[in-house]
């Protein structure tokens, strides 16, 4: 009887220590895992508590699963008009279901759309100048187009009409999607008023036109000297942390408005120009960003707000020093292009400073503070001009270039007109491209 006591010791024994080897391991497997996930999410190194922590916080599918273990997320959508929300604890919405899929930093997906995305803001008097950028961005590429138009309600109609008026051989280079001007409802006016009117609609873009994978956005000041698609193409440089490129604000640090007056931090010596601004949004929306508010990273759509507080009594140019204040705590996903890509008055009103456009031309015309308007830079209103007044289907070397070169000429009293063939460069050689194709074709 003893034998057989002691045997059912040893058993009872034998099995609570296997059952505590068991619950070690499957301990040690999840806590493996915690850290693997934050790595992956470039959550800082920091204490155990801390990583627990955020774990807690994180909202959606992935939080479940890491809080409790269970897959029990409730399907509900969520809107991104308001893109401060937090997901409930049982709620997974359309971003969690990304999150669960992709990584940032992941490679850039093949995309086999050919079209080149372009979106613009226009509100108040800027119809005409919309266009006129439009036409110029149509004129000169060989792809398609598909043009994202954010617009105050009574500009839609104009749009539309505009548009569809063009010549049915034009039509077809391009399809276009005309979208309300929209805001987080808690703070749409301030939003609104923030610098020029509707002007910071561009950094909702990404929660918005939640499908699209990249896009070009552009001032309603631009006017396209080339192909949108050689500007796109730029996209394929982009390593694995870069998700936007912009031009600096300056080449010039002496006249810099940045390393001069900013009261906040800006990107690099003389901080960016966010008029043309190439974005992969995929990315965007995927990133967590390293901010001066919090030491937990933000995505995208939890930093505008708290930044905005921050700093609204210190910033000038509205969005512009949103974006400048956040590619300053992360400037590793930024890719600079050239000024030639982003050329405006700062570029030749002291004289020449930008080498690129010196060496091949200017690509992209940033006619910024009205000069398309006024009698400040001629050169500048002579280029707007000679594409405004452009008809469809007209030789262009003769019914564009040449009154342009005969506007510029009229120009040389001031600097940039002196620099006035930096801006014919590149548009001859866009014209010539253009005629070529047509050739080839008939």
């Amino acid at each position: 009887m003893r034998c057989y006591l002691h045997a059912f010791l040893l058993c009872v024994a034998f099995s609570f220590f296997s059952l505590l080897y068991v619950f070690n391991q499957l301990a040690s497997t999840l806590e493996d895992g915690d850290e693997w996930n934050l790595k992956q999410q470039d959550v800082p190194d920091g204490s155990r508590r801390d990583a627990a922590h955020l774990l807690r916080k994180k909202p959606g599918l992935a939080g479940l699963r890491h809080h409790n273990g269970l897959d029990r997320c409730k399907s509900q959508s969520v809107s991104y008009w308001n893109p401060y929300w937090r997901l409930p604890a049982d709620v997974c919405g359309e971003n969690c279901l990304l999150e669960s899929r992709e990584r940032r930093g992941s490679p850039v997906k093949v995309n086999k759309d050919e079209r080149s995305h372009l979106a613009v803001v226009a509100c108040g008097p800027r119809l005409e100048e919309t266009l006129t950028m439009l036409k110029s961005s149509v004129l000169f590429s060989k792809k398609p187009l598909h043009f994202y138009i954010f617009a105050e309600d009574d500009l839609h109609d104009s749009f539309r009409n505009a548009l569809e008026s063009w010549p049915g051989t034009v039509q077809t280079k391009f399809t276009f999607t005309i979208y309300p001007i929209t805001f987080p409802k808690e703070n749409a006016n301030e939003w609104k008023k923030l610098f020029k009117p509707c002007a910071s609609q561009r950094l909702f873009l990404p929660l918005i036109l939640k499908e699209v994978d990249s896009l070009l956005y552009v001032d309603t000041d631009i006017i396209f000297l080339q192909s949108v698609e050689d500007i796109w193409a730029l996209l394929s440089q982009f390593n694995s942390s870069h998700l936007a490129a912009m031009a600096p604000e300056h080449e010039e640090p002496r006249i810099g408005w940045y390393n001069r007056f900013a009261r906040h931090p800006y990107y690099g010596k003389t901080g960016i120009n966010s008029g043309v601004m190439l974005m992969n949004m995929t990315r965007v929306r995927e990133k967590l960003f390293k901010n001066d508010m919090t030491a937990v990273t933000l995505r995208w759509e939890e930093i505008l707000m708290p930044l905005l507080q921050k700093y609204k009594l210190n910033i000038t140019w509205g969005d512009q020093d949103l974006i400048n204040i956040i590619f300053h705590h992360n400037p590793e996903s930024l890719y600079v292009f050239p000024c030639q890509w982003n050329y405006r008055p700062d570029h030749c009103i002291y004289g020449s400073n930008c080498q690129q456009a010196e060496q091949e031309g200017v690509f992209i015309l940033h006619g910024n503070r009205g000069v398309y308007h006024d009698d400040k830079q001629p050169a500048f209103r002579a280029v707007y001009q000679a594409i405004q007044k452009y008809s469809f289907g007209d030789n262009m070397e003769t019914s564009l270039l040449q009154p342009l070169e005969a506007s510029l000429q009229a120009t040389t009293h001031t600097y940039c007109g002196r620099t006035s063939h930096l801006f014919t460069k590149r548009l001859k050689q866009s014209i010539m491209s253009v005629q070529q194709d047509i050739t080839q074709k008939r």
